[in-house]
Parts: structure tokens; C-alpha cells; sequence
């Protein structure tokens, strides 16, 4: 950690610039320079928006509601978040994509089949053959993730 405390500081230093620096005075130069350069000069929107507080009330009211339904949108509805989300996994070498299907299909399974076995273990039992069976089935799944294929089909309840 000290050797990258000058890093970490620039990191967090541009997220805090970025995400609410930055994004605070772009809001507030965007309704600043709309206002001043273009109501203030229209005299029909000067009768609409006669002050630049009440602009700016307006502006809030039906920007925020606005925003949050388009992020909404972003995250939850169009593809542009799982490209953004891809990119960054394949970028990011110290990141792991869990496959789809992967927690149902072989990690969650596998986890019951080590507790199943230790369990056996500990009263002196030995495995059958089905369940011999299954650890196999169990570890040519992992084989097929760890050679990057994939397991399974995405969960449809995510796509809501």
C-alpha cells in the first residue's frame, strides 16, 4: 500500500474531480450559459422564464426526474452498460468475469458436493457412484470455465 499511496491519492483525487467536482460546475455552467445567451435574449422565453431562479427551479424539476430515467435506462435497458462492463473486464487483468449460469451450474453445486463429501468424511463413509459421478460432472465444468468457455445460459431474471 505505500508504495502506491501517491497513485492511490491521483486516483481518488480524479473520481472526486470527475464525479462531483466537475460534474457540479458543468450543471451549473450549462444553465448559467443557456440562460444568459439564450432566454435572456428571446423575449418570448424571457415571458416564460422571467428570472433565472425560476429557470433554474424548472430546470431542476424536470432535469433530475429526467436524468435518473435515462441512467435508469442505461443500467437496466440498452446494452451500452454490458459493453462498458465488458471492456472493462477484458481490460482489467486483475478482474474475473463470472460466466453465466456459473454460480448456479458449477460453483453452487460444487460447494454442496464439498460439504456432502466432508460430511461423509468425517462419519468414516465412502463416496457412491453417483456421487462420484457428479464431482466428475462438476470438474469438466470447471475445466470448460477455466479454458474460457462457458457454462450454462444467462439468467433471464437479470434482464428485466
Amino acid at each position: 500500500m505505500k508504495k502506491n499511496l501517491g497513485f492511490r491519492a491521483w486516483y481518488y483525487f480524479r473520481q472526486g474531480w470527475s464525479t462531483y467536482f466537475a460534474f457540479i460546475i458543468a450543471a451549473v455552467n450549462t444553465m448559467v450559459t443557456t440562460y444568459y445567451l439564450a432566454i435572456d435574449k428571446a423575449s418570448f422565453l424571457k415571458i416564460i422564464f422571467p428570472s433565472f431562479t425560476i429557470y433554474s427551479l424548472v430546470w431542476i424539476a424536470i432535469g433530475i426526474p429526467l436524468l435518473i430515467i435515462i441512467g435508469y435506462i442505461h443500467f437496466k435497458k440498452s446494452l451500452a452498460f454490458t459493453a462498458e462492463v465488458d471492456i472493462s473486464v477484458e481490460a482489467n487483468p486483475y478482474m474475473f468475469k463470472l460466466i453465466p449460469g456459473y454460480n448456479k451450474d458449477v460453483l453452487f453445486p460444487m460447494h454442496l458436493l464439498m460439504m456432502n463429501m466432508f460430511v461423509k468424511l468425517s462419519k468414516n463413509e465412502k463416496l457412491n457412484d453417483e456421487e462420484i459421478k457428479e464431482i466428475s460432472e462438476i470438474q469438466k465444468k470447471l475445466q470448460i470455465l477455466i479454458d474460457g468457455g462457458y457454462v450454462g445460459k444467462p439468467d433471464e431474471s437479470n434482464k428485466k
